[in-house]
């Protein structure tokens, strides 16, 4: 028998990347089930961290506030993100690259369905927790800009941090439409041709070598409105930057 003086200590939870990072999904758990069945602002941070069975102490070593809660992961994105940037062979195209991370968080989504359509529930319902998207969705769209940005100025386009940023925005657009229309349909919609066919819009609008490196620099101005369908705000900016003289795009009201 082994002599129980001499057993390994036990490894305390959190102690390990794998456990703090499984600590971290433990609490965002028990967050979505109270705000779900108490309420947003009636649940505690105290109440979050029983649930879990850590701390109040623990719970803030983690998340700043509660609402930090529901985007447990998103550090891990951009992360992984990050990661398939660095990674990236140079002769890929770049935007093709930039979908490829994106669909991270198309991934991370449909790997909890329960959690994901529960998540939807509450940003559609509680402000604070409606910023706190769109703060992400942001920093998704600054990270996807710079990397694109990089790699179009290495590729010698005048036009590099303006292609940058509308296919940043672009490629954040057709994420998002993708993923309301799943967690809208209770996530019976198939995530994945969603994503190709509006990542391949995106893809063929904006993939680096055609008529837009003209090496003329230009200012291009889009009045467009936020319900115009996807493909329609694609052809009409895309459109904007081949003409690459400066005049402005077709409105659309």
């Amino acid at each position: 028998m082994t002599d129980p003086s001499r057993r390994a200590p036990a490894t305390r939870v959190g102690a390990t990347p794998a456990g703090r990072r499984q600590l971290r999904r433990s609490l965002a758990v028990a967050a979505v089930d109270l705000f779900v069945t108490h309420g947003y602002e009636a649940t505690t941070v105290d109440e979050i961290a029983a649930a879990a069975g850590v701390g109040r102490r623990t719970f803030f070593r983690y998340f700043d506030a509660k609402d930090d809660v529901l985007f447990a992961n998103h550090d891990e994105i951009v992360a992984e993100m990050e990661e398939v940037f660095a990674t990236a062979d140079p002769a890929c195209e770049p935007v093709e690259v930039a979908c490829a991370a994106v669909r991270l968080v198309l991934d991370s989504y449909a790997a909890d369905i329960d959690g994901s359509l529960k998540r939807f529930t509450l940003t559609r319902t509680v402000p604070s927790l409606r910023d706190k998207e769109v703060a992400t969705v942001d920093r998704y769209q600054r990270v996807l800009a710079r990397y694109l940005q990089g790699r179009f100025e290495d590729r010698g386009d005048p036009m590099a941090a303006l292609r940058a940023a509308v296919a940043a925005a672009a490629i954040a657009a057709a994420n998002n439409h993708v993923l309301r229309r799943w967690l809208r349909s209770g996530g019976e919609d198939d995530i994945a041709a969603g994503a190709d066919e509006a990542f391949t819009l995106v893809i063929d609008a904006f993939r680096t070598g055609g008529p837009t490196a003209s090496g003329q620099e230009s200012t291009v101005v889009a009045v467009l409105s936020t319900a115009a369908p996807l493909p329609e705000v694609i052809a009409q900016v895309t459109a904007a930057l081949n003409r690459g003289d400066g005049r402005q795009a077709p409105h659309s009201h």
